[in-house]
């Protein structure tokens, strides 16, 4: 009788977070933090220019980024097979992954299976885990969304020492450590999909995370919210969007471009500290970013967050402009960069499920990913044109702009679409302000 009631207690959510930790920590890590690692190693040994090889993060994430919307409204039907969705995904990624050991000197080949990595990452991590977690939380979702997306970092902290040996490594080098990095994300995130990822069963599953308290005063349905057709006609909605642009922008330039402008710097013995270490340092506090942020959500509203990722990442720019003459403040980066995380890892599908509800929240999330998308896609690239063309502390200025533009739109379009939904008396919003 006692294990029975233990069982009818357990709230199956927290399982699934598990299941999104270990998601982030592998599959997703390849895709969004391994692969900039390879950059140095793949254009000396095959020849590409540091522009070339970047459009692989542009053509793979503006095409997946396309694919978004599609995503979600899969994941918005009410007989949608998540198992099915996330094993195609994790074959999308691990086995595009490993197949980038036999493209040798085909730059072609090398962009065709990025947009087949990078749309897998979007049905496992972009689209997939906001899903499930929003799916599952009605209570503590920013906290949850915050461990969720934590396997990140741990996965990084721990795969970019992985990457560090393989790729320095003559014997297995970089065709050996695409091939093992593959086959990782199919054996850790197979078994995954098909025996932990799932959708509630039942609005009973839903109220063991939901306080007594919740129970008594909760009169919202938690598939309340606006559909597409409604937040496209909202002037606000378009700012909050057009501003995920700019953050794509800082973002693709700062995060896929540290590593190999410190391992420059390595090479060049201005830099004393290992570039792999400072990654190390990155995936470790983005652990603590993505748990903090979704703290600095549910607790303080998305206004205070925001102003804090945007401090954080003006600090980030300026710690990688003079880390040539302070070499110590490549931790003051690491730790900034590392916890301004949640800002785009957690920020995208909180805010947007906090704004505009639930009802179509895969279409407007997928939309509101596609304009990150072009941002970050193409962040990466035009930060390898600024580097061809004036160097390294430019690129980072640029970057330092993007985030402030950014953040502007941001706070702005958002305190807006608040002040709009508390004027419609919507209780969630209430809650987040």
């Amino acid at each position: 009788m006692e294990q029975t009631k233990q069982k009818s207690t357990f709230f199956y959510g927290w399982l699934i977070v598990v299941g999104c930790m270990l998601i982030q920590a592998v599959p997703y890590s390849l895709a969004a933090n391994i692969q900039p690692a390879f950059t140095s190693y793949v254009t000396s040994g095959e020849g590409f220019t540091y522009t070339q090889f970047s459009l692989i993060f542009t053509i793979g994430t503006i095409v997946s980024a396309l694919c978004s919307p599609f995503i979600g409204k899969l994941y918005s039907t009410p007989k949608a097979n998540i198992k099915l969705l996330y094993v195609i995904g994790i074959i999308l990624v691990g086995v595009g992954f490993a197949s980038m050991s036999l493209a040798e000197g085909n730059i072609f080949a090398y962009y065709a299976l990025s947009i087949l990595v990078q749309i897998g990452s979007a049905i496992i991590s972009a689209i997939g885990v906001p899903t499930l977690i929003n799916s599952w939380f009605t209570e503590n979702k920013g906290i949850a969304m915050g461990l969720a997306f934590s396997g990140g970092g741990l996965g990084n902290m721990i795969l970019q020492q992985f990457a560090g040996k393989w790729l320095s490594n003559p014997a297995i080098g970089y065709k050996g450590a695409y091939l093992r990095f593959g086959l990782l994300a199919i054996i850790v995130a197979l078994p995954i999909a098909l025996f932990v990822m799932r959708l509630p069963k039942s609005k009973s599953e839903l109220e063991m995370n939901k306080s007594k308290k919740s129970k008594k005063t909760s009169s919202q349905s938690p598939n309340w919210g606006y559909t597409f057709a409604e937040v496209s006609k909202i002037k606000y909605f378009w700012i909050f969007a057009i501003s995920f642009v700019f953050v794509g922008l800082y973002v693709g330039g700062m995060a896929l471009q540290f590593i190999p402008y410190l391992q420059i710097l390595e090479q060049a013995k201005v830099l004393t500290l290992g570039s792999a270490l400072v990654a190390s340092l990155f995936g470790l506090f983005s652990i603590f970013g993505n748990l903090c942020g979704g703290v600095l959500f549910d607790k303080f509203g998305i206004t205070k967050s925001l102003i804090l990722a945007e401090l954080l990442v003006i600090i980030c720019g300026l710690s990688l402009i003079f880390i040539g003459k302070i070499n110590a403040l490549g931790f003051v980066f690491a730790v900034c960069l590392g916890i301004s995380m949640f800002s785009y890892i957690i920020g995208p599908s909180y805010m947007t499920s906090a704004l505009f509800g639930n009802k179509e929240f895969g279409t407007i999330l997928g939309i509101v990913q596609i304009f990150f998308a072009v941002g970050f896609g193409s962040g990466s690239t035009v930060f390898g044109f600024i580097v061809d063309k004036s160097g390294f502390t430019n690129a980072w200025i640029s970057t330092i702009i993007y985030a402030v533009i950014a953040y502007a739109g941001l706070l702005y379009s958002t305190s807006s679409i608040v002040k709009m939904n508390k004027d419609n008396n919507v209780i969630e919003t209430k809650k987040i302000s």
